[in-house]
C-alpha cells in the first residue's frame, strides 16, 4: 500500500470567474459550475489537470512573478510539451517562453492565461 501523495489541484482565485472558466474551456478543459455554492467556485478538467476557480474579493489578481519578483502561479507535468504548445499557438494563447531546456532540465514552455498567470507546461528530462 502506497501512502503516498497521488495528485494536486490548483486553486486560482480570479475577479472574473466567468471570464476565467470560458477562457479554459477554449484551451479543452470541461467546467463545472458550482456558482450557487456558499462559496462559488468552477471545477475546470483536463486529462488528470484539475483547476478550482474561486471568486476572489479583490479588485485586481497579481500573479506570483509580480507579488514576489518571479515564478510561475502553476506548474502543469505533461509528456508532449511540444504538441501542447502547439494546439495553444493554434488557440491564440500567449507563449512567454517557447519550449526549451531549463537550467533544472526539465523541457518547458510557459504560457499567460487570461487573468495574467504564468503557467509552465514541462516535465524533467530523464
Amino acid at each position: 500500500m502506497n501512502n503516498g501523495f497521488s495528485h494536486c489541484l490548483q486553486i486560482f482565485p480570479t475577479i472574473n470567474i466567468n471570464r476565467t472558466a470560458e477562457y479554459y474551456e477554449r484551451l479543452g478543459f470541461r467546467a463545472v459550475y458550482y456558482l450557487d455554492s456558499i462559496e462559488p467556485h468552477v471545477c475546470l478538467y483536463r486529462d488528470s489537470i484539475e483547476i478550482i476557480l474561486t471568486q476572489s474579493k479583490q479588485d485586481i489578481f497579481v500573479p506570483n512573478r509580480v507579488s514576489h519578483g518571479y515564478g510561475y502561479d502553476a506548474y502543469f507535468i505533461a509528456t508532449e510539451q511540444q504538441e501542447i504548445e502547439h494546439e495553444f499557438i493554434n488557440l491564440g494563447v500567449k507563449i512567454v517562453r517557447p519550449l526549451s531546456t531549463t537550467d533544472y532540465y526539465n523541457n518547458e514552455f510557459v504560457f499567460e492565461d487570461v487573468d495574467g498567470r504564468w503557467i509552465a507546461v514541462g516535465n524533467k528530462i530523464l
